[in-house]
């Protein structure tokens, strides 16, 4: 994969989750009953970003949720695991699902899927730093950071200081898309 440009640095990764902090507050109207489920690795330290703020703008505490999905990717094997996915309670819940990147909608659906296993959540909403494009299931964010059209061939690349020691997008080029 080649390198072919910086999309945000660690100002505009910021800048994007404030912004997508705020559109949560207006949109969410009992704050007191939402929890966010972060969908593991990135979509961790996201929402973990996003609970601070509404915490700063509102000085409500989110309940914050790991989610591993590998478990319910319609590409998993049939025998993959799928106890512990979720630690803590969604039931009745307004869900936020935080991911880093929304691309062919498949870990949403997974991520819904896995959310649903453990009780009916009130409502499910769903939140990105990228909207990428190129779904193959009918899946939209609810809250985005940043829309960034790609061709098939890029890969967006979002690094987190937590995770990978640095902030930012950016955008590779090469034979095939990750």
């Amino acid at each position: 994969m080649k390198f072919k440009a910086k999309i945000l640095d660690e100002q505009g990764v910021t800048r994007a989750m404030t912004r997508l902090s705020y559109e949560i507050v207006e949109q969410c109207r009992e704050l007191e009953n939402a929890v966010l489920v972060g969908v593991r690795t990135r979509g961790v330290p996201l929402a973990k970003a996003i609970g601070e703020n509404i915490l700063r703008f509102t000085g409500v505490e989110l309940p914050l949720l790991e989610l591993d999905v590998a478990g319910f990717r319609d590409d998993a094997p049939a025998s993959a695991d799928k106890r512990g996915v979720l630690q803590g309670e969604t039931a009745g819940k307004d869900v936020i699902l935080v991911d880093d990147v929304l691309y062919t909608g498949r870990t949403a659906r997974a991520a819904i899927e896995a959310v649903l296993e453990r009780g009916r959540a009130k409502r499910i909403r769903f939140a990105v730093l990228v909207d990428r494009g190129h779904r193959e299931l009918p899946v939209r964010a609810d809250f985005v950071g940043k829309n960034l059209p790609t061709s098939r061939r890029e890969k967006v690349a979002v690094k987190l200081k937590e995770t990978d020691g640095e902030t930012s997008v950016c955008i590779y080029e090469g034979e095939e898309s990750w």
